[in-house]
C-alpha cells in the first residue's frame, strides 16, 4: 500500500513552492502519493516560472487521491486567489501558510495522510497574521495536544535533538532541568526505536557550559542537573552517555559513535549540524502522534522567485517522511 504524504505549501512569497515542485520533479511516484495543500493558483504560478508540466489534479474530497500524480488539496476557493509577491514578508502569505499547515495536520490526524512535510514559513509573516507561535514545532504540538515534542535534525548519518528549541539564549539556563532532559531522552529513544528502526539506540548528551562545566569551575549545571538526568535515563533502560563538551564533540567525530546527540539549546546543536550537512538536512518532530518533516532551511526571501533555490533538503524531507511512514505503519 502506497503511503500518502501531505505537503503544506509554506510561505508562497518564499522558496517553499519552488523547492517543492523541483523535488516533485524528481520523486519516484511508485513509492508514495503526494498531496500538495494550498491554492492551485500558487501551484500554477511556480509551475509556469519553472517551466514545468507536472502531472497533477485537484482533489474533490479528502479520500480522492490518485497514484502517479500530484494531488492538489485546495484551501480557500477560486474567488480568494492569493496575491503572490516573491521576496515580500506579508501577513496574507503567513495566513495562507498556516492554514495549509492546519489542513495538513487534520489530514494526518484523520488518517487521510501518513505523514506531513512542511515547506518553510516566515515567523515574522505568521506573527503579522496573528499567530503567536515561535515555529512549526510548537504549533504542531499545540494542534495535536502533545506535551512532549522533540525537535530533531536528521541526515543520512547524523541525528541531533534539542532540549530547548526557540527560546532566547538568556533564558536557556533556567530551562535546563533534570525532568526536562529525562523526558527529552525518553522521546528521543522511543523515536529512534519506532521511527528509525534502531533496536538499542545509543545517545550522547552534551553539556551546557564551556568544557561541560570543567568540574564545576565554569558552571554546575553538568554536575547538578545533566549528569543526574543521564543516570535517571540509564535506570529507565536508555543508553545515554555524557555530558560531553559541545565545542569539540562534532569536530572530533565523536558523534559517529552514537545513534543520536542531545544538545542543550538551538545553536549548540544546529550550528554543527548545518555545517556538516547544510542543504541536505531534515527537521523531524519526534514525539508527535503524526509524522512531520521539513527542510532544514527557511524561506530565503532574498532569492525567492528567481528559480535558483536548491531543492535537496526538501527532497530529503519528503523521502524521510516516506521512510518513517513505512516504518511506523509496519510497527502497527
Amino acid at each position: 500500500m502506497k503511503q500518502k504524504i501531505a505537503i503544506s505549501m509554506g510561505d508562497f512569497n518564499g522558496i517553499g513552492p519552488e523547492v517543492t515542485l523541483k523535488a516533485m520533479h524528481k520523486i519516484n511516484f511508485e513509492e508514495a502519493i503526494p498531496v500538495w495543500i494550498g491554492h492551485k493558483s500558487v501551484f500554477d504560478f511556480y509551475q509556469e516560472k519553472l517551466g514545468f508540466d507536472l502531472p497533477s489534479r485537484e482533489m474533490r474530497h479528502t479520500d480522492d487521491t490518485e497514484a502517479g500524480i500530484i494531488n492538489i488539496y485546495q484551501i480557500g476557493d477560486d474567488l480568494q486567489s492569493p496575491v503572490i509577491n516573491p521576496g515580500k514578508t506579508e501577513a496574507a502569505a503567513g495566513s495562507w501558510a498556516m492554514r495549509s499547515v492546519e489542513a495538513g495536520v487534520e489530514l494526518t490526524l484523520q488518517n487521510k495522510a501518513d505523514a506531513l512535510v512542511t515547506a518553510p514559513i516566515s515567523k515574522e509573516a505568521i506573527r503579522l497574521a496573528g499567530y503567536n507561535v515561535p515555529g512549526h514545532t510548537e504549533f504542531l504540538a499545540k494542534k495535536t495536544n502533545t506535551t512532549q515534542v522533540l525537535m530533531m535534525l536528521v541526515n543520512a548519518t547524523l541525528r541531533v535533538a534539542l532540549v530547548t528549541i526557540h527560546e532566547p539564549l538568556k533564558e536557556v539556563a533556567a530551562l535546563i532541568e533534570q525532568n526536562r532532559i529525562v523526558n527529552r531522552l525518553i522521546v528521543l529513544n522511543d523515536s529512534l526505536i519506532h521511527d528509525f528502526g534502531i533496536e538499542s539506540p545509543k545517545i550522547a548528551v552534551l553539556g551546557l557550559n564551556p568544557h561541560a562545566g570543567d568540574g564545576g569551575v565554569i558552571g554546575r549545571e553538568e554536575m547538578d542537573i545533566i549528569t543526574p538526568a543521564i543516570a535517571e535515563a540509564n535506570e529507565r533502560g536508555i543508553i545515554a552517555e555524557g555530558p560531553f563538551p559541545g565545542d569539540g564533540f562534532f569536530g572530533t567525530r565523536m558523534n559517529q559513535q552514537f545513534d543520536a546527540t542531545l544538545a542543550m539549546y538551538h545553536d549548540q546543536g544546529l550550528i554543527p549540524f548545518k555545517t556538516l550537512s547544510f542543504g541536505h538536512g531534515v527537521n523531524f518532530s519526534a514525539g508527535l502522534p503524526i509524522i512531520r518533516t521539513s527542510p532544514d532551511h527557511g524561506t530565503a526571501f532574498s532569492i525567492a522567485g528567481e528559480s535558483r533555490a536548491d531543492d535537496a533538503s526538501f527532497l530529503a524531507a519528503y523521502e524521510l517522511a516516506v521512510l518513517l511512514a513505512k516504518n511506523r505503519n509496519q510497527m502497527r
